[in-house]
């Protein structure tokens, strides 16, 4: 018990140098969020006819359409190839998203912050 009071007070003698670092990655996580919305990715289908621009937050910016895409007339085809290239736009911003904050992390091993970061949508998924 007295082994348990003694980490206690080694916590607390810390608690001001963790809430500091704390606070600088809470700067740095918002610096990055700011960062990618900035970043561009491109998703590509159908040899080029269709591309999907996204940022690194994950949102859709654009959808650009061949011409001749839209005067095959052929509906199936062209929600299939949005679909495609939307899904690959999506996934290389995740993982743009997952190493920009992996560099904010700097390496450091937290328990719970993968977990955390994918269900935010950013990282791996937990296996």
């Amino acid at each position: 018990m007295l082994g348990n009071l003694g980490n206690m007070a080694s916590l607390l003698k810390n608690a001001p140098e963790m809430m500091r670092q704390a606070a600088e990655m809470q700067e740095r996580m918002k610096a990055t969020q700011d960062e990618l919305a900035k970043l561009r990715v491109e998703g590509v289908s159908g040899g080029g006819m269709v591309r999907v621009e996204a940022n690194g937050q994950q949102k859709i910016l654009a959808v650009h359409l061949e011409e001749s895409l839209t005067q095959t007339g052929d509906r199936e085809m062209i929600e299939e190839l949005v679909l495609t290239a939307t899904n690959q736009a999506l996934d290389k911003a995740r993982q743009m998203a997952s190493e920009e904050m992996s560099k904010v992390a700097g390496g450091m091993d937290i328990p719970g912050l993968n977990d955390a970061l994918s269900k935010m949508g950013l990282g791996d998924p937990p296996q």
